[in-house]
Parts: C-alpha cells; structure tokens; sequence
C-alpha cells in the first residue's frame, strides 16, 4: 500500500472512530434527557425495527432475561413499549415501541435524521450503494468480533 493510500485509510479509521464516540454521546445525552438509561435506549432502537420476543430482546441487549423483564416492565409503565400477543402465535408475546414511545424518541433523533437528510440527497444512487454496503460489511464484522470477545469472556 503506498503512502498517501496507508494515510487515507488512517485518516477514514479515525473518522470512523470519531463519527461512532459522536454517536454514542448523542445517545446518552438523548438518554439522560429521557430519564432513560443505556439499556433502554438499546431496547427502543431494536424496536424501531419492529416488533421483538423478550428473548430476542434479552439477546439484542445483551442483558439476562430477568433485567430484561424489569427492563420491558419500566419501559412500559412509561408508555413508551408495549406487550402485545403475537399475530400468528398467541402463546407468544411480543414487545413493541408505542405511538408515545416513537414520538419522544423522534423529538430527539428526527431532528439529526432531517440534518443528515441533505447529505444524501446530493450523492449517487452508486455513492449510497456503496455507503449501504460499506456499513453492512463493517457492522457484520464488528459483530462477528464482539461475538468473539463474549466467547472468550466465557
């Protein structure tokens, strides 16, 4: 690799890293303005997704199944998720973002959605190709690491 290419791929690495330390200080502050703490921030961004079984939830978070009960209990009792029974197993229960839940998440996230959207809108359909794909291949590879990482921890 040749100089100036060894020092772009330097200088995107630490955008990257200060593009996601960016991110996760928007959340917490999103989170402390929501009287929220990390794990249920995580709980209603996995919900914007859609709907999700306490186990699926429990796994996503990454905390154990009864602080996720305790979890999806204070979540709900704020109005922001509900339980609901699944449409094609009513032995299952599903956790989903209410209305109230994705209105106050939006105040906040709509606003950086909306700063971001002219971005976008001035690159090719190939640059998002491109983007779309980049993040997909460095998200699947981060997570194959944090795998890792919680096998070795035991």
């Amino acid at each position: 690799m040749d100089a100036s290419r060894q020092t772009l791929v330097g200088e995107l690495g630490q955008a990257l890293q200060r593009y996601q330390r960016s991110v996760q200080a928007f959340d917490d502050e999103v989170g402390r303005a929501m009287g929220l703490g990390p794990a249920d921030l995580r709980c209603l961004d996995w919900l914007t997704e859609g709907p999700l079984t306490a186990g699926q939830l429990s796994v996503a978070t990454g905390l154990r199944p009864a602080a996720t009960t305790a979890l999806v209990d204070r979540l709900v009792a704020r109005g922001l998720i509900e339980r609901t029974s699944s449409p094609t197993d009513r032995r299952q229960v599903l956790v989903q973002m209410t209305d109230e839940g994705r209105r106050q998440t939006w105040a906040y996230y709509g606003p950086l959605v909306a700063a971001g959207a002219p971005l976008l809108a001035e690159l090719s359909e190939e640059q998002l190709t491109f983007m779309r794909d980049y993040l997909s291949t460095i998200t699947d590879i981060t997570e194959r690491h944090r795998e890792r990482v919680e096998g070795e921890r035991g």
